[in-house]
Protein backbone atom coordinates (compact mmCIF):
# COMPACT_ATOMS: atom_id res chain seq x y z
CA UNK A 1 0.00 0.00 0.00
CA UNK A 2 1.56 3.37 -1.19
CA UNK A 3 2.53 5.63 1.98
CA UNK A 4 0.89 9.08 0.76
CA UNK A 5 1.70 10.89 3.96
CA UNK A 6 5.69 10.34 2.99
CA UNK A 7 4.76 10.56 -0.44
CA UNK A 8 2.77 14.11 -0.15
CA UNK A 9 4.03 15.79 2.58
CA UNK A 10 6.20 19.04 2.11
CA UNK A 11 9.68 18.24 3.84
CA UNK A 12 10.58 21.10 6.01
CA UNK A 13 13.23 23.98 3.85
CA UNK A 14 11.76 22.61 0.51
CA UNK A 15 11.60 25.00 -2.65
CA UNK A 16 8.78 23.32 -4.16
CA UNK A 17 6.86 24.52 -7.53
CA UNK A 18 3.81 23.32 -8.04
CA UNK A 19 3.99 22.65 -11.66
CA UNK A 20 5.83 19.73 -10.60
CA UNK A 21 2.75 17.76 -8.63
CA UNK A 22 0.32 16.23 -11.06
CA UNK A 23 -3.10 17.05 -9.70
CA UNK A 24 -4.50 14.60 -11.41
CA UNK A 25 -2.29 11.37 -9.73
CA UNK A 26 -4.15 8.48 -8.47
CA UNK A 27 -2.24 6.08 -6.77
CA UNK A 28 -2.51 2.29 -7.58
CA UNK A 29 -6.35 3.00 -7.80
CA UNK A 30 -8.00 3.08 -11.36
CA UNK A 31 -11.33 4.04 -9.94
CA UNK A 32 -13.53 5.12 -7.28
CA UNK A 33 -15.04 2.01 -6.72
CA UNK A 34 -11.22 -0.10 -6.82
CA UNK A 35 -10.32 2.62 -4.12
CA UNK A 36 -14.01 2.58 -2.11
CA UNK A 37 -12.79 -0.15 0.26
CA UNK A 38 -9.85 1.19 1.63
CA UNK A 39 -11.29 4.90 1.86
CA UNK A 40 -14.14 2.89 4.09
CA UNK A 41 -12.01 1.10 6.07
CA UNK A 42 -9.64 4.41 7.32
CA UNK A 43 -13.15 6.18 7.94
CA UNK A 44 -14.19 3.79 10.31
CA UNK A 45 -10.86 3.58 11.84
CA UNK A 46 -10.74 7.26 11.89
CA UNK A 47 -13.94 7.00 14.30
CA UNK A 48 -12.57 4.34 16.61
CA UNK A 49 -9.88 6.75 17.44
CA UNK A 50 -11.80 9.61 17.58
CA UNK A 51 -13.82 8.06 20.58
CA UNK A 52 -10.12 7.09 22.03
CA UNK A 53 -8.79 10.63 21.31
CA UNK A 54 -12.21 11.81 23.12
CA UNK A 55 -11.98 9.09 26.00
CA UNK A 56 -8.50 9.72 26.62
CA UNK A 57 -8.37 13.72 26.43
CA UNK A 58 -4.93 14.23 26.45
CA UNK A 59 -4.51 14.97 22.64
CA UNK A 60 -6.18 17.26 19.40
CA UNK A 61 -6.12 17.36 15.96
CA UNK A 62 -6.41 20.27 13.97
CA UNK A 63 -7.10 19.87 10.52
CA UNK A 64 -6.31 22.86 7.77
CA UNK A 65 -7.96 22.75 4.21
CA UNK A 66 -6.48 25.35 1.65
CA UNK A 67 -7.06 25.37 -2.17
CA UNK A 68 -8.37 27.41 -5.20
CA UNK A 69 -12.19 27.51 -5.56
CA UNK A 70 -14.09 24.28 -6.21
CA UNK A 71 -10.64 22.56 -5.29
CA UNK A 72 -13.04 20.27 -3.17
CA UNK A 73 -12.75 21.37 0.81
CA UNK A 74 -16.46 21.28 1.31
CA UNK A 75 -16.51 17.72 -0.20
CA UNK A 76 -13.68 16.91 1.98
CA UNK A 77 -15.42 17.68 5.01
CA UNK A 78 -17.97 15.49 4.14
CA UNK A 79 -16.80 12.55 2.94
CA UNK A 80 -13.98 12.23 5.14
CA UNK A 81 -15.12 13.04 8.01
CA UNK A 82 -18.38 11.70 7.95
CA UNK A 83 -18.06 8.89 10.82
CA UNK A 84 -16.47 10.89 13.59
CA UNK A 85 -18.72 12.31 16.11
CA UNK A 86 -20.14 15.62 15.97
CA UNK A 87 -19.81 15.63 19.78
CA UNK A 88 -15.80 15.68 19.53
CA UNK A 89 -15.42 17.18 15.63
CA UNK A 90 -16.20 20.39 14.61
CA UNK A 91 -15.52 22.80 11.13
CA UNK A 92 -15.05 26.41 11.40
CA UNK A 93 -14.64 28.56 8.02
CA UNK A 94 -13.14 31.45 7.74
CA UNK A 95 -14.43 33.73 5.49
CA UNK A 96 -13.92 37.61 4.70
CA UNK A 97 -12.57 39.02 8.18
CA UNK A 98 -15.69 41.39 10.28
CA UNK A 99 -14.94 44.66 11.14
CA UNK A 100 -14.18 43.78 14.90
CA UNK A 101 -12.01 41.00 13.52
CA UNK A 102 -9.94 43.58 11.34
CA UNK A 103 -9.49 45.63 14.44
CA UNK A 104 -7.34 42.76 15.93
CA UNK A 105 -4.14 40.74 14.85
CA UNK A 106 -4.80 38.66 11.97
CA UNK A 107 -4.81 35.62 14.22
CA UNK A 108 -7.05 36.73 16.90
CA UNK A 109 -10.00 35.24 15.06
CA UNK A 110 -8.58 31.67 14.40
CA UNK A 111 -7.39 30.81 17.89
CA UNK A 112 -10.37 30.64 20.48
CA UNK A 113 -11.42 27.94 17.53
CA UNK A 114 -8.17 25.68 17.76
CA UNK A 115 -8.94 22.28 19.13
CA UNK A 116 -8.92 21.39 23.20
CA UNK A 117 -7.85 19.04 24.61
CA UNK A 118 -9.99 15.27 23.04
CA UNK A 119 -11.70 17.09 20.27
CA UNK A 120 -11.22 17.65 16.27
CA UNK A 121 -11.25 20.39 15.06
CA UNK A 122 -11.35 21.15 10.57
CA UNK A 123 -9.96 24.77 9.22
CA UNK A 124 -12.34 24.91 6.15
CA UNK A 125 -9.77 27.76 5.16
CA UNK A 126 -7.80 28.77 7.66
CA UNK A 127 -5.51 31.59 8.97
CA UNK A 128 -3.64 31.43 5.53
CA UNK A 129 -5.94 33.84 3.62
CA UNK A 130 -4.12 36.34 5.50
CA UNK A 131 -0.77 35.61 2.98
CA UNK A 132 -3.14 34.23 0.31
CA UNK A 133 -6.03 36.54 -0.17
CA UNK A 134 -4.59 39.37 1.44
CA UNK A 135 -1.21 39.09 -0.60
CA UNK A 136 -3.08 38.42 -4.04
CA UNK A 137 -5.45 41.46 -3.75
CA UNK A 138 -2.87 43.70 -2.33
CA UNK A 139 -5.49 43.90 1.27
CA UNK A 140 -1.87 44.57 3.04
CA UNK A 141 1.04 45.65 2.10
CA UNK A 142 4.36 43.13 1.57
CA UNK A 143 6.12 44.31 4.66
CA UNK A 144 2.99 43.00 6.74
CA UNK A 145 1.94 40.20 5.33
CA UNK A 146 5.65 38.89 4.51
CA UNK A 147 5.98 38.71 8.46
CA UNK A 148 3.21 36.90 8.96
CA UNK A 149 4.77 33.05 7.61
CA UNK A 150 6.83 33.46 10.75
CA UNK A 151 4.25 34.60 13.06
CA UNK A 152 2.33 31.70 11.71
CA UNK A 153 5.02 29.57 12.30
CA UNK A 154 5.16 30.31 16.12
CA UNK A 155 1.51 30.35 16.70
CA UNK A 156 0.96 26.60 15.16
CA UNK A 157 3.99 25.34 17.43
CA UNK A 158 2.49 27.06 20.35
CA UNK A 159 -0.63 24.91 19.81
CA UNK A 160 1.81 21.79 19.40
CA UNK A 161 3.58 22.30 22.20
CA UNK A 162 1.28 23.42 24.94
CA UNK A 163 -2.39 21.56 23.70
CA UNK A 164 -0.38 18.15 22.36
CA UNK A 165 -1.88 19.09 19.52
CA UNK A 166 -0.89 17.31 16.21
CA UNK A 167 -1.83 19.62 13.22
CA UNK A 168 -1.73 18.22 9.38
CA UNK A 169 -2.53 20.68 6.63
CA UNK A 170 -4.02 19.56 3.46
CA UNK A 171 -3.57 21.88 0.31
CA UNK A 172 -6.41 20.62 -2.48
CA UNK A 173 -4.46 20.52 -6.05
CA UNK A 174 -6.09 20.94 -8.84
CA UNK A 175 -5.52 22.10 -12.40
CA UNK A 176 -7.27 25.14 -14.01
CA UNK A 177 -9.14 22.90 -16.18
CA UNK A 178 -10.36 20.89 -13.86
CA UNK A 179 -11.76 24.19 -11.94
CA UNK A 180 -13.61 25.22 -14.86
CA UNK A 181 -14.89 21.64 -15.16
CA UNK A 182 -16.40 21.66 -12.04
CA UNK A 183 -18.13 25.31 -12.65
CA UNK A 184 -19.66 24.05 -15.35
CA UNK A 185 -21.39 21.11 -13.41
CA UNK A 186 -22.79 23.82 -10.62
CA UNK A 187 -23.82 25.85 -13.96
CA UNK A 188 -25.92 22.63 -14.65
CA UNK A 189 -26.76 21.24 -10.85
CA UNK A 190 -29.57 22.70 -10.00
CA UNK A 191 -28.27 21.27 -6.36
CA UNK A 192 -24.91 23.50 -6.62
CA UNK A 193 -26.10 26.43 -8.25
CA UNK A 194 -26.59 27.70 -4.73
CA UNK A 195 -22.05 27.54 -4.47
CA UNK A 196 -21.35 30.02 -7.29
CA UNK A 197 -19.96 33.21 -6.58
CA UNK A 198 -19.59 36.49 -8.47
CA UNK A 199 -15.99 35.94 -7.84
CA UNK A 200 -15.51 32.85 -9.70
CA UNK A 201 -14.12 33.97 -12.55
CA UNK A 202 -12.89 37.18 -11.54
CA UNK A 203 -10.57 35.15 -9.18
CA UNK A 204 -9.63 32.89 -12.30
CA UNK A 205 -7.65 35.83 -13.64
CA UNK A 206 -5.25 35.47 -10.45
CA UNK A 207 -4.74 31.93 -10.89
CA UNK A 208 -0.47 32.38 -11.45
CA UNK A 209 -0.72 35.01 -8.43
CA UNK A 210 -2.76 32.42 -6.33
CA UNK A 211 -0.19 29.64 -7.46
CA UNK A 212 2.74 31.80 -6.18
CA UNK A 213 1.10 32.64 -2.94
CA UNK A 214 0.14 29.22 -2.09
CA UNK A 215 4.08 27.96 -3.02
CA UNK A 216 5.43 30.49 -0.74
CA UNK A 217 2.84 29.21 2.12
CA UNK A 218 4.16 25.17 1.63
CA UNK A 219 8.02 26.51 1.36
CA UNK A 220 7.74 28.88 4.35
CA UNK A 221 5.69 27.28 7.01
CA UNK A 222 6.01 23.45 6.46
CA UNK A 223 7.25 22.27 9.76
CA UNK A 224 7.92 19.42 11.39
CA UNK A 225 5.17 20.17 13.72
CA UNK A 226 2.85 21.14 11.49
CA UNK A 227 3.59 19.48 7.93
CA UNK A 228 1.99 20.52 4.89
CA UNK A 229 0.22 17.52 1.97
CA UNK A 230 -0.04 18.39 -1.52
CA UNK A 231 -2.95 16.61 -2.27
CA UNK A 232 -3.97 15.75 -5.95
CA UNK A 233 -7.40 16.28 -6.15
CA UNK A 234 -8.54 16.14 -9.98
CA UNK A 235 -10.09 12.80 -8.70
CA UNK A 236 -11.59 13.42 -5.73
CA UNK A 237 -12.26 10.02 -4.76
CA UNK A 238 -8.28 9.74 -4.02
CA UNK A 239 -7.95 13.06 -2.59
CA UNK A 240 -10.50 11.43 -0.15
CA UNK A 241 -8.31 8.40 -0.14
CA UNK A 242 -5.23 10.03 0.60
CA UNK A 243 -6.36 12.86 3.44
CA UNK A 244 -8.07 10.04 5.05
CA UNK A 245 -5.17 7.92 5.29
CA UNK A 246 -2.73 10.27 6.24
CA UNK A 247 -5.28 11.37 9.22
CA UNK A 248 -5.75 7.20 10.04
CA UNK A 249 -1.50 6.82 10.22
CA UNK A 250 -1.25 9.99 12.09
CA UNK A 251 -4.08 9.28 14.97
CA UNK A 252 -2.72 5.60 15.59
CA UNK A 253 0.71 7.53 15.98
CA UNK A 254 -0.78 9.53 19.05
CA UNK A 255 -0.66 6.05 20.86
CA UNK A 256 -3.28 6.63 22.65
CA UNK A 257 -5.15 4.44 25.39
CA UNK A 258 -8.73 4.17 27.18
CA UNK A 259 -8.17 5.76 30.24
CA UNK A 260 -8.44 3.75 33.94
CA UNK A 261 -11.75 3.78 35.73
CA UNK A 262 -12.07 6.31 38.57
CA UNK A 263 -14.30 4.36 40.43
CA UNK A 264 -13.83 1.04 42.12
CA UNK A 265 -15.05 -1.59 39.83
CA UNK A 266 -15.33 -4.17 42.60
CA UNK A 267 -17.57 -2.08 44.59
CA UNK A 268 -19.70 -0.79 41.18
CA UNK A 269 -20.34 -4.23 40.26
CA UNK A 270 -21.66 -4.99 44.01
CA UNK A 271 -24.16 -2.40 43.52
CA UNK A 272 -25.06 -3.93 39.84
CA UNK A 273 -25.68 -7.04 41.26
CA UNK A 274 -27.70 -6.04 43.92
CA UNK A 275 -29.53 -3.94 41.65
CA UNK A 276 -30.54 -6.98 39.33
CA UNK A 277 -31.18 -8.66 42.57
CA UNK A 278 -33.87 -6.28 43.52
CA UNK A 279 -35.07 -5.97 40.18
CA UNK A 280 -36.31 -9.85 39.80
CA UNK A 281 -37.82 -9.45 43.37
CA UNK A 282 -40.04 -6.64 42.18
CA UNK A 283 -41.11 -8.63 39.10
CA UNK A 284 -41.74 -11.87 41.59
CA UNK A 285 -43.60 -9.29 43.75
CA UNK A 286 -46.22 -8.36 41.04
CA UNK A 287 -46.41 -11.73 38.96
Amino acid sequence: MPNYGKKLVVKPGSKIRLKHFDPGYHGKHKSRKSALPEFQENVQKMDELQYLLYAENKHSLLIVLQGLDAAGKDGTVRHVFTGMNPEGCICANFKQPTKEELAHDFLWRVHPHVPAKGSVVIFNRSHYEDVLVARVHGLVPEKVWSKRYDQINDFEKLIATENNTTILKFFLHISKEEQLARFEKRLDDPNRQWKISDSDYKERNYWDDYTKAFEDVLNKTSTEHAPWFIIPSNHKWFRDLAVSQIILQQMQDMDMEFPKPTVNLAEIRREYHQAVDEEKSDRRKKS
